[in-house]
């Protein structure tokens, strides 16, 4: 992994703890990477009383090579998120990478199923617009699972994106809406359950909490055998995987 210098270029809070973090590398420098993989960053543990590495999505696409997109949520006691939610505008920030394993498969035809929940959506952001740009792409659906209203974000981007590729569709769900909404309700794994008839010529791509990853794969293996990639967040860390 390469090391950059950058500073906060941007800061914008999405919902009650979710941040978006826009990190500028210097003039001279620009990162190339994958769209999926992710970066480090070595922040202070108080506990251990020692710097340790955390791993974050890049949620920006690859073509902006000078720039790059972080998106996290505040996680009690968590050192990393404790860090990234303290630093203010300007800032100075020393990132290493790219890294992972967990990245968009470029495959001209090919059908590709993304389910996320909660912040796994990051990798998710710079593989759509990638894979969007592709001349002979495929047909790409995004279930999203989330908890609440409060929890939503991207949704405009999304139906934005939706609407002009013809090839592109998303749908979200919420496990425990509080107040009058529209759209379906419980678990991201009904989505798959319902809305995928055939896996022949798909590719799924997990990110999120182990159980929902759990949970899909086995939905998915009942409809037939097919390419499962996965990307497992935790509070505090998290390991991409290939199946």
């Amino acid at each position: 992994m390469q090391e950059f210098k950058a500073h906060v270029s941007r800061i914008k809070d999405l919902t009650h703890d979710v941040r978006e973090l826009e990190l500028s590398l210097t003039a001279a420098d620009s990162i190339e990477f994958k769209a999926g993989q992710w970066i480090s960053l070595n922040v202070w543990h108080p506990a251990l009383r020692q710097p340790v590495s955390r791993q974050y999505s890049i949620a920006s696409p690859p073509s902006r090579y000078h720039q790059i997109t972080l998106l996290f949520n505040r996680v009690p006691d968590g050192s990393g998120s404790n860090y990234l939610f303290g630093l203010n505008k300007g800032d100075p920030v020393t990132i290493q990478g790219p890294n992972g394993s967990f990245y968009l498969e470029e495959k001209p035809g090919q059908n590709l199923v993304f389910v996320a929940t909660g912040t796994g959506i990051a990798p998710f952001r710079s593989m759509i617009s990638t894979f969007l740009e592709q001349p002979e792409a495929g047909n790409l659906t995004l279930f999203w699972g989330l908890r609440s209203e409060r929890d939503l974000y991207y949704q405009h981007e999304l139906a934005t994106l939706a609407q002009r590729h013809a090839n592109f569709s998303c749908i979200t769900i919420l496990s425990r809406p509080e107040n009058d909404w529209k759209g379906p309700i419980g678990r991201v794994t009904t989505l798959v359950e319902n809305h995928i008839a055939s896996v022949s010529n798909v590719t799924f791509y997990l990110c999120g909490n182990g159980g929902m990853i759990r949970d899909t794969t086995a939905i998915v293996r009942k409809k037939g055998l097919c390419p499962i990639r996965t990307e497992q967040y935790y509070d505090k860390a998290w390991a991409g995987t290939d199946e």
